[in-house]
């Protein structure tokens, strides 16, 4: 299997980098370097060939070098199979093209006019930052885009599905706040929510048990050093809609939501938001082998079981499509032991996947030896260099 993996990144005003071309093959990526020297930039370039904001979430303007007018761009080429593919995507600024100042601009081999969620159809990308360490401790917001992340992997029009559903939520949300009651309106709003909402649900509980039974073969199993290494775990959604239509055909959980959402208007209008939904919903997460909910695990278990699941998800990906995603991995030496590691890096070289990982010292990722290729960057400087 030929990696599926970014072989040119190429960034003009995007964050501390004016101008950044670098190239690489189709092994795994260690960025290292002091804190503050641009290596989570470069993994946040790669994020924005996927749907969404980001792995920082942050708005399109917010990345722009600060020395620039305000314009960012971000191009690679994409080694798939084999086959050479154009990636692009940037801010377009008012007054250079008449776009708003917000819009972002994605190209794929030339094409223009595309969104970005069409990155989907030819690459997967996922990532853990140091923030997400966090995710069993706070909102449910942050598991929820979690899940979505794992699931636009197999279901690449998840993010339209998502993207269309907010639109519309948001639309009937203003209608209640202005009080415009018109009833064949509300209706077919909540029409089309209820097509999207039962998609959407059936998206996530796909993935959700595409992940379970694979995390429970592969602990039936007992070989290989991740297995051994990280904890398994176990996944489900929890959620008044959701709890609601589990036993529910698609067309009787469709009725539900609509004659839900038309009960609860008045209670929606002076809420000022949607009550009902999967926007709702939330990701379980338990540590199978102690029967314990992610969010009483320790530090490092939590962390360890986030890997797991991304690991699960990468494995399914490259038994499924025949190509793993690409990996985009900040700080992910931190709480991890020498096992931990060995066995995450073992799995990495072991599925052929390209993941970019950063750290501030990198003897951590020593055990990679030949098996990667380095890199040091400081202050916005990328220097390839080898480890011995």
């Amino acid at each position: 299997m030929i990696p599926l993996a970014l072989t040119r990144l190429v960034l003009t005003d995007f964050r501390n980098y004016a101008y950044l071309k670098l190239e690489t093959d189709t092994r795994p990526v260690v960025l290292t370097g002091p804190n503050g020297s641009g290596k989570t930039n470069l993994l946040e370039a790669i994020s924005f060939f996927s749907a969404g904001r980001g792995l920082r979430r942050a708005k399109l303007q917010e990345v722009a070098n600060n020395n620039s007018d305000g314009k960012w761009a971000v191009s690679g080429l994409l080694n798939d199979n084999g086959i050479s593919v154009k990636l692009g995507t940037g801010l377009v600024v008012s007054g250079t093209s008449g776009d708003s100042p917000d819009r972002r601009v994605v190209r794929i081999n030339g094409q223009t006019n595309l969104k970005a969620s069409d990155f989907g159809n030819l690459l997967s990308i996922g990532w853990l930052t140091p923030q997400m360490d966090r995710l069993f401790q706070e909102g449910a917001g942050g598991r929820r885009r979690f899940l979505d992340r794992l699931t636009y992997g197999f279901d690449p029009a998840h993010a339209r599905r998502a993207s269309t559903y907010e639109k519309i939520m948001r639309e009937r949300n203003r209608l209640l706040k202005d009080g415009r009651t018109d009833k064949s309106w509300l209706s077919s709003l909540e029409h089309q929510l209820s097509e999207q909402a039962i998609a959407l649900y059936a998206a996530r509980m796909d993935t959700v048990n595409r992940l379970n039974q694979a995390m429970l073969e592969e602990e039936e199993k007992s070989t290989g050093s991740a297995t051994q290494a990280f904890p398994k775990a176990e996944m489900s959604l929890s959620g008044e809609f959701e709890d609601e239509i589990s036993d529910m055909t698609a067309l009787a959980a469709e009725d539900l939501f609509r004659e839900t959402l038309a009960n609860r208007r008045a209670l929606d209008a002076k809420a000022g938001s949607t009550t009902y939904g999967p926007h709702r919903v939330d990701l379980q997460v338990f540590h199978r082998e102690k029967g314990q909910i992610a969010s009483l695990c320790s530090t490092g278990e939590q962390k360890a079981l986030l890997i797991s699941i991304i690991l699960a998800d990468a494995r399914l990906q490259a038994g499924l499509q025949g190509k793993a995603p690409v990996l985009l991995l900040d700080e992910i030496t931190a709480h991890l032991d020498r096992k931990r590691r060995m066995a995450l890096f073992d799995e990495i070289t072991e599925l052929k996947m390209q993941a970019w990982m950063t750290g501030t010292d990198r003897l951590l990722f020593a055990e990679l030896q030949d098996r990667a290729q380095f890199f040091t960057v400081d202050a916005g400087r990328v220097t390839p260099e080898n480890i011995c």
